[in-house]
Order: C-alpha cells, then sequence, then structure tokens
C-alpha cells in the first residue's frame, strides 16, 4: 500500500509540474503577443488597437468597412510590421538557442556566444563596414544591401565550423574543449573587431556602435524575410530536441543507455544554433543576455524539464526583445537606444538578483 501512495503521489506531481508548464508557456505567448500588439501601436506616431485591426484585416481581405487610413497602413506596413516580425523571431531565436546551449553543456551559464556564433559574425560584418571601400568593394558590389548580412551569418558559420572542428576527438565532441575553443574564437574576434575599429573613419565607428550594440532599425521585408525563414527553420529544429536534452541531464553515458545519439545530439544543436542566431546577428547586430536570461526565467518557473523550457524560452525571448526593441524606440525620442544596451539593462539586475537569491539559500560555492 506505502508502495501504491508513493506511486500515486509521484503521478500527481508530475501531472502539477505538467499543469504549471503549460501555464507558463500560455503566458509567455501572451507576453509575446501583447508586446507585439504595443509594438505595432506605439511609436511617434500612435495608432489605436482599433485602427491597427483595421489595417491588418484590410491587409488580408478580411475588413469590408471603410478603408483604412492610408498613413496608418504605411506606417504599420511598412516600417513597425517588419520590425516586430524580426524582433519575435529574433528574440525566439536567442532564447531557445540559449536553453539548447545550457543542456548540452549542462551549464546555467552557457549561451550561444560560447560556441562564436555572435563574435565570428560580428567580426565579418565589422570587416564589411571598415573595408567596403577595400577588400570587400566586389562583395559590396555583388549583393548590394544585403552584403552585411551575407557576411555576417557567413562569419558566425565559420567560427562554429572551426570550434566544433578544433572540439572533435576520435569522433565525439569534447565539451570542455568546444567551451575552450570557444573562449579563444571569441578573444580572436574581439581582437580583430578592436584592430578594424581602430582602423575606422568616424562614419564608420557610428555604423560600427550601433551595430555591434544591435539595433532592430531598418527593418524592411525585402531585408528581413531570408533571415525570417531561417531563423524559422532552425527554431523548428531545436524545438524537437526536448527529449535527448532531458536524457542527457542525467550525463552523457546515461544518455546514451537511454538510446540517445549524444554526438548527432551535439550536432544538430551546434549547426540550427549557429543558423537560428547567426541570421539574428545578421540582421540585428549581436544581442547579449536574451539568450542567457529568458531559459533561466522560464527554468525557474518550469522546473528543468526541456519539454517546457524549450517553447518557453522561445516566447519569453520573443516577447523581451520586442519589448526591448520599444523600450529602445521610446526612451530618448526622437534619437533610438540600441537595442544591446537596453537587454543589458533587463539582464544584469536579473543575474546579481539570482546570485544573491542563491548566496542566501547558501547553493554558491
Amino acid at each position: 500500500m506505502t508502495a501504491e501512495l508513493r506511486a500515486f503521489a509521484g503521478v500527481s506531481l508530475q501531472r502539477r509540474r505538467e499543469t504549471r508548464g503549460r501555464a507558463v508557456i500560455a503566458a509567455c505567448a501572451l507576453f509575446a503577443g501583447v508586446a507585439a500588439v504595443l509594438g505595432l501601436t506605439l511609436g511617434p506616431m500612435a495608432i489605436g488597437g482599433g485602427d491597427m485591426a483595421i489595417v491588418l484585416l484590410d491587409r488580408i481581405g478580411l475588413w469590408f468597412g471603410a478603408a483604412a487610413d492610408p498613413v496608418h497602413s504605411a506606417v504599420i506596413e511598412s516600417i513597425r510590421a517588419p520590425r516586430v516580425a524580426l524582433g519575435l523571431a529574433a528574440g525566439a531565436a536567442l532564447g531557445i538557442a540559449g536553453a539548447v546551449m545550457q543542456g548540452i553543456f549542462r551549464n546555467p551559464l552557457a549561451d550561444p556566444g560560447l560556441i562564436g556564433v555572435s563574435s565570428g559574425g560580428a567580426a565579418a560584418a565589422v570587416a564589411v563596414i571598415v573595408l567596403g571601400a577595400g577588400v570587400a568593394a566586389p562583395l559590396i558590389a555583388l549583393l548590394g544591401p544585403f552584403a552585411l548580412p551575407v557576411a555576417a551569418f557567413t562569419g558566425s558559420l565559420a567560427a562554429v565550423a572551426l570550434i566544433y572542428r578544433v572540439s572533435l576527438f576520435e569522433g565525439r565532441v569534447v565539451v570542455a574543449t568546444m567551451l575552450l575553443a570557444g573562449v579563444a574564437a571569441n578573444a580572436l574576434a574581439a581582437a580583430l573587431i578592436g584592430y578594424l575599429t581602430f582602423l575606422a573613419d568616424d562614419a564608420q565607428l557610428r555604423t560600427l556602435t550601433f551595430w555591434t550594440l544591435g539595433s532592430l532599425n531598418g527593418a524592411t521585408w525585402s531585408r528581413v524575410w531570408p533571415a525570417l525563414i531561417l531563423m524559422g527553420i532552425a527554431i523548428a529544429a531545436l524545438s524537437t530536441l526536448a527529449r535527448p536534452l532531458n536524457s542527457l541531464l542525467l550525463g552523457e553515458s546515461e544518455a546514451k543507455h537511454l538510446g540517445t545519439d549524444v554526438e548527432a545530439l551535439k550536432l544538430r544543436a551546434a549547426v540550427f544554433t549557429a543558423a537560428g542566431v547567426g541570421a539574428a546577428t545578421a540582421v540585428c547586430g549581436i544581442i547579449g543576455f536574451v539568450g542567457l536570461v529568458t531559459p533561466h526565467l522560464v527554468r525557474l518557473m518550469t522546473g528543468p524539464d526541456h519539454r517546457f523550457v524549450l517553447p518557453g524560452s522561445a516566447l519569453l525571448g520573443a516577447g523581451l526583445l520586442t519589448f526591448a526593441d520599444l523600450v529602445a524606440r521610446l526612451a530618448v525620442q526622437p534619437a533610438e537606444l540600441p537595442l544591446g544596451v537596453v537587454t543589458a539593462f533587463i539582464g544584469a539586475p536579473f543575474f546579481f538578483w539570482l546570485l544573491i537569491r542563491d548566496k542566501t539559500k547558501g547553493t554558491l560555492a
């Protein structure tokens, strides 16, 4: 009878955790939706929720009343909608990639930057900005406005490929070596960025400052749709890793005994993280803390089950980045704050709180 009671208590606890996990996912989705609506309606020209709905319904052919205001339509369709779409997709890609990296490294301080995605993309983009009139001129002539995002994406993939190759030993990826290789690659990229910054003129320095601190400014459908497709594929692929990541929580050998192909898991995680975060970096620049903070917040609410951590991190990341972009747009009008500054202001206090909480509980070494 005692064993039966324990089994019943275990099933009841599991059901409560699943119910809480679904509730957290729903709350994160609601937050992302509210952030998107605010992003579409607020700005130098305030547009009411009703006017926004008319514009959107008219755009898809479901509005049969008076025609939407052409100015409102232009502002929403050409300026705010692509910006909000980019913020949602980039935030989701950063959030879920951060959760996957923390699962792979089994380290709550891991984020996509550990495998060189952001720094590799930044180094390539800075090279195009500074050397645009010299060695990078043929690339700019060939690709035009797409030269910068293509270079950043290529740099991200190259950095991840190098780190992955260095960390291979006898057919398996050594996680500790991958971490150290990522540190070395980030340092090398930082040195290259520093040298190119030294060579840059005043106009290039301003562009570098905003790009390396992140921004959604200048988002247009023609510029962002390739990145949106790539981020969507990466998010969908990373979402399928929940169960193998759950088995990896027990350790690599235990995961193998449970039937998980650990090396294939590492490869898929690295490839799709590079694709998603590389695409985000290519169009948004470097945005810190989203991939680090959102998995922590979701894990605090749901526990370690990746079936809830992964979708929750994607939705919370989408909402957080979109909301941060709204703050960046409105805080110092008519100017605009770099997006990375806003996310750092949000992320850094959270980590201070986390450290103080763990210190109080005695869980810090």
